[in-house]
């Protein structure tokens, strides 16, 4: 069999309310596109991505999830597998961001240990709508231990940033895991890094 193209397969999950921008973040960044109108993302959605990062391909498959109450039980499946995820809020939405302890208890709860997590503070261009403050945001992620960016689907602005950031985060992780196992064995190990992925989607695509 040829050899994969790329170096790191990881899997990303998107969480946080209904209405957020996760979506939208999502088609700006791996199809550089945005849409005004609003996408209801029913059950999971996924989209594919290959990127280089400091000298290595990476392709990032990114999990879209429904964030209605109604498709929790769905989405709890895919939280194992995630080796990071982004915990987006709208910065129009006060309720948005409260409800990020919630998702961040749900990681805690579903999630596999020393998961690599960012939070996203969305829509950063609605400056005459904002209700939580970038300083807001930044304090709820030194309490939760994690990265904080501000980002804006809309402009651009900070998505390919937020992305990178955590895949950086996660490859790292991933280098000195893989450095610790070619150790232990003897020597490198020659096979990129894969995850598991689930065995069946609501909905599905790939870019």
């Amino acid at each position: 069999m040829p050899p994969p193209h790329y170096d790191f397969l990881i899997k990303l999950l998107l969480i946080g309310d209904s209405g957020v921008g996760k979506s939208c973040l999502l088609l700006r960044f791996c199809d550089d596109a945005w849409t005004p109108s609003f996408i209801t993302t029913i059950g999971i959605d996924f989209k594919i991505r290959t990127i280089e990062l400091d000298g290595k391909r990476i392709k990032l498959q990114i999990w879209d999830t429904a964030g209605q109450e109604r498709f929790r039980t769905i989405t709890t499946a895919y939280y194992r597998g995630a080796m990071g995820i982004l915990l987006v809020y709208d910065v129009t939405d006060e309720r948005s961001f409260n409800n990020i302890r919630t998702w961040h208890a749900n990681i805690e709860q579903h999630a596999s240990e020393g998961v690599n997590k960012i939070l996203i503070g969305n829509k950063s261009d609605w400056t005459d709508k904002r209700a939580v403050t970038e300083e807001q945001g930044r304090e709820l992620a030194n309490e939760l231990g994690i990265k904080f960016m501000e980002t804006s689907a809309k402009i651009n602005e900070g998505v390919e940033e937020a992305f990178f950031t955590l895949a950086r985060d996660i490859k790292t992780r991933l280098i000195d895991t893989q450095e610790a196992a070619g150790s232990a064995a003897g020597g490198a190990a020659s096979e990129p890094i894969k995850v598991n992925q689930p065995a069946t989607t609501t909905s599905g695509g790939c870019c």
